[in-house]
């Protein structure tokens, strides 16, 4: 999958993966996608709450050898 730009995350806690990704999509052009990797069991609900709540697009997640990997399209 393409994306304008990745976030690494890993090692991070709650709610530092969503606050590094809020900044980040606020530097982001709407349309444009980013890529997160976190480590942090709990970012799975954090990143579906964030997207609901501020109209980002959660466009795919996953999780691949304890990595989990989200794709967000910001609004």
């Amino acid at each position: 999958m393409q994306y304008d730009r990745e976030l690494d995350v890993k090692g991070l806690n709650c709610p530092l993966p969503i606050l590094r990704t809020k900044k980040a999509l606020a530097e982001m052009q709407s349309g444009q996608t980013l890529r997160v990797l976190a480590t942090d069991p709990g970012s799975v609900k954090d990143f579906q709450a964030f997207a609901r709540q501020t109209g980002n697009e959660l466009v795919s997640s996953g999780v691949v050898d304890n990595v989990y990997e989200y794709v967000l399209k910001r609004k």
